[in-house]
């Protein structure tokens, strides 16, 4: 049990450190609500599923290796972070995506299927979610604990993604938060654009 709570304990750490994932979900938690939110989580909690599956079948290392998948799938990434970043600049500018009615936040319709999509794609297209899972995962498959604890770990991975998304968006409605959020979301949006293109920008750099 010290193993497998030092191993949540360092997936919880990974999780809410920044990246586009965090990006994606506060800004759509604040702007769309909790159930938005908990469909981006799902989304998330999905790609994490497949590079955790990587990871504990021992292939995320392979994965790495290939330089020619790793740049393909980089690119792809930037250029879907390059897309939600103007989605969000054009939002702070034409301002047709969140306004005041009445006291109350007001946004275009966005199924809860989109938002889980938007959430999916974000983390899949990220090559570095599979070797940051093949990091920390390959030292705790190494340890005797039966057939069983590779399917733990890879359980504890998606399962813990998904919860602990799940109630940050949660948390991001509770006492008065996105009230707040409103006065300043134009403002908040252009911020999370620049951010996401300055993280499609360190990721196309990180191939020169």
């Amino acid at each position: 049990m010290i193993e497998w709570w030092t191993f949540v304990l360092i997936m919880a750490l990974g999780q809410f450190s920044p990246g586009p994932d965090m990006v994606l979900l506060t800004r759509t938690a604040l702007s769309r609500g909790r159930a938005a939110g908990w469909a981006v989580a799902g989304g998330v909690a999905t790609g994490l599923m497949l590079h955790s599956t990587l990871a504990v079948a021992g292939l995320a290392a392979l994965f790495h290796r290939n330089a020619t998948v790793t740049v393909a799938l980089s690119i792809l990434a930037a250029g879907y972070l390059l897309w939600l970043g103007w989605q969000l600049l054009r939002s702070a500018r034409s301002g047709t995506d969140l306004h005041l009615s009445r006291g109350r936040a007001e946004v275009q319709p966005l199924s809860l299927f989109r938002c889980w999509r938007r959430g999916f794609l974000c983390n899949v297209l990220n090559p570095k979610v599979a070797v940051f899972l093949a990091g920390v995962v390959t030292p705790f498959l190494g340890m005797p604990h039966g057939a069983d604890w590779p399917w733990l770990l890879w359980v504890t991975i998606w399962l813990e993604g998904f919860l602990l998304w799940g109630i940050w968006a949660t948390v991001l409605q509770l006492g008065g938060v996105r009230s707040r959020y409103v006065r300043v979301a134009h403002w908040i949006d252009g911020c999370f654009g620049i951010v996401l293109w300055g993280m499609a920008g360190l990721l196309l750099y990180s191939l020169i």
